[in-house]
């Protein structure tokens, strides 16, 4: 990535010990000037940062640069951390600024099209199954398995973005509905009935690769 070689640390913990510590310790072992510490943050987030980013932007070459912007500003803020929140948490509010601020300038205005105005964000507007069956599998058991996830990330491309953003901020990355709200610029009330409608278009979606045909049951929405 690139990233550690704009560092000049010096090492001053063993590796094998550095390894056992928490990211808060990661931190603050880093922030006193230890490369490996560093790395060692790097190794840890890198996959999931990109992860987050190619969910949100859609596109490797910007998820890609996303994850390089994120270690750089990390390498920035990170003697400011206070432990006010997780590690991880904020790890991933900056991967996620930084891949927002990409799909805006992609979308080459200062505020998205996601911002609610005009669309149809009510509890009425909410889409109706139309293929309902029960799962091969327990979900839980299905989420386990590479090739699922690999599903779950197609079912997501498909997704208009104010729907895909949502579920990936809240539902992947966890952020509060407040927080969600804040990041896309959006109501609570906005964020709660697009991650229902986003759910809902998802398990749709899923349960026609892993419903059982056999115990499909074709709804009638007259009434």
């Amino acid at each position: 990535m690139g990233v550690s070689r704009r560092l000049c640390y010096n090492s001053a913990m063993d590796t094998t010990l550095l390894e056992h510590q928490t990211d808060e310790q990661l931190i603050a072992i880093a922030a006193s000037g230890d490369f490996d510490a560093f790395q060692h943050l790097v190794d840890r987030y890198q996959q999931r940062v990109f992860s987050a980013a190619w969910r949100i932007t859609q596109n490797r070459a910007d998820a890609e640069d996303v994850t390089q912007q994120t270690f750089l500003s990390l390498i920035e803020k990170i003697s400011s951390f206070r432990g006010d929140s997780a590690a991880a948490a904020w790890i991933m509010r900056i991967a996620t600024n930084h891949a927002l601020k990409v799909l805006r300038k992609r979308k080459g205005m200062v505020t998205v099209s996601w911002d609610g105005s005009g669309d149809d964000d009510s509890y009425a507007s909410l889409p109706h199954p139309d293929y309902i069956a029960h799962w091969k599998e327990p979900p839980d058991e299905l989420a386990l398995r590479a090739e699922v996830r690999e599903q779950v990330d197609a079912a997501l491309a498909q997704l208009d973005d104010k729907y895909r953003l949502v579920f990936v901020l809240r539902d992947i990355e966890e952020l509060s509905v407040r927080d969600t709200a804040e990041e896309l610029g959006i109501s609570e009330a906005n964020v709660k009935v697009r991650l229902l409608r986003a759910r809902l278009m998802l398990r749709e979606q899923m349960t026609r690769v892993y419903g059982d045909e056999a115990t499909r049951v074709f709804p009638d929405h007259n009434h």
